[in-house]
């Protein structure tokens, strides 16, 4: 039975449930108080049971003529004059009702308080009840208007992020798509078996691509599969020249990651790697405590051949993944690209990314 009750009182409007709770519970007290006051639990019980009526109806029409008659839920010089008026017009009202009860139900008031005061002392003390009772209301409403601007605003960000970050993706794939094309066309003439393997992994990677692309976020295990698609069409092209390795530690690999975020970074380092003597690259994932912590290695420096100390361009892909990071890990990542001379006629460039939680938009 108490469990039938509950769910048709979870059922109501949220006015109604508050309502309901906020005068039963001044109802407690007010019985509280008249019992004090007549020291008879009946005439108590049937006061109270009188002005509760009262108030939960003239509370009701207060509300209709708030909602009428003020546009927001702002306590304005106008919700003021309002407030006092409805408030003393209501417990004048019920102060009413109680003088008429008592002129045919005697026994509901004591001798020692009729007269002037079997008005005033109700008038006052529900003209405050209203009172309070309007106060609150404008406060629960200014409340949930508040929260319901913050979902709206909130839902109009996460819009606002997917359709930027689906923009930051669609930045991706032609460009690589390019490079791609490009190289099977070179390898064409002269290696026609080397530009069919090389067709055949990017079309592999196309399809993962394209699997993918109603998610902003993927495992890393999938991830993975993205880049060894993407490395293999560069291995195809390089041969010999590009020597690859992925390490990636188990338990990263069910951990979730924004959809081609590495990619960017094997790329460029593919791109931009020495390849005379041929290209290590290395590509470490690993978990500690919450953070995903990724590395991506290649032997090569980070200022261009013939560039003078001027670093070279970090071009789009990085400048994606800074985007990228920012909007699926806002304050709680770090990316750091450093070069590390290994030997004075060595040198490596290692890019970092430690990433904090989980990304947004999964």
């Amino acid at each position: 039975m108490s469990a039938l009750l509950f769910d048709r009182l979870n059922g109501l409007p949220v006015f109604w449930r508050i309502q309901l709770a906020g005068w039963s519970l001044f109802a407690i007290a007010d019985l509280i108080g008249q019992r004090l006051l007549y020291q008879s639990l009946q005439v108590a019980c049937a006061r109270t049971a009188l002005v509760t009526v009262c108030l939960v109806m003239m509370s009701t029409a207060m509300r209709s003529f708030y909602d009428a008659h003020l546009p927001t839920s702002r306590v304005t010089a106008k919700a003021v004059v309002l407030i006092f008026l409805l408030s003393l017009l209501g417990s004048s009202a019920i102060a009413t009702a109680i003088v008429l009860v008592h002129q045919l139900v005697p026994w509901m008031v004591s001798p020692d308080h009729r007269g002037l005061e079997e008005f005033l002392l109700p008038q006052v003390h529900y003209f405050f009840a209203l009172a309070g009772w309007s106060l609150a209301y404008f406060w629960i409403q200014a409340e949930v208007a508040e929260q319901s601007e913050h979902r709206r605003a909130v839902v109009a960000e996460a819009e606002a992020l997917r359709a930027e970050l689906e923009e930051l993706r669609l930045q991706l794939d032609p460009h690589f798509l390019f490079n791609a094309l490009n190289g099977v066309a070179e390898e064409i003439p002269e290696h026609p078996k080397a530009a069919l393997a090389m067709l055949r992994d990017l079309t592999a990677y196309l399809r993962h691509s394209l699997d993918g692309i109603d998610h902003t976020v993927v495992t890393v295990e999938a991830e993975v599969g993205g880049l060894t698609a993407y490395l293999g069409v560069q291995k195809a092209r390089f041969g010999d020249r590009l020597r690859t390795q992925i390490a990636l530690e188990p338990a990263a690999a069910p951990r979730r990651i924004a959809s081609f975020l590495l990619q960017p970074l094997v790329e460029n380092a593919v791109k931009h790697g020495r390849r005379e003597h041929g290209l290590d690259l290395l590509v470490g994932i690993r978990v500690a405590g919450d953070a995903l912590h990724v590395t991506v290695e290649n032997n090569g420096s980070l200022v261009s051949p013939g560039a003078g100390t001027h670093r070279r361009r970090s071009g789009i892909g990085l400048q994606n993944v800074r985007r990228r990071l920012a909007l699926h890990y806002p304050d709680r990542h770090s990316f750091d690209l450093r070069e590390v001379a290994e030997t004075p006629d060595r040198k490596k460039v290692i890019a970092t990314l430690i990433l904090e939680g989980e990304p947004c938009g999964s």
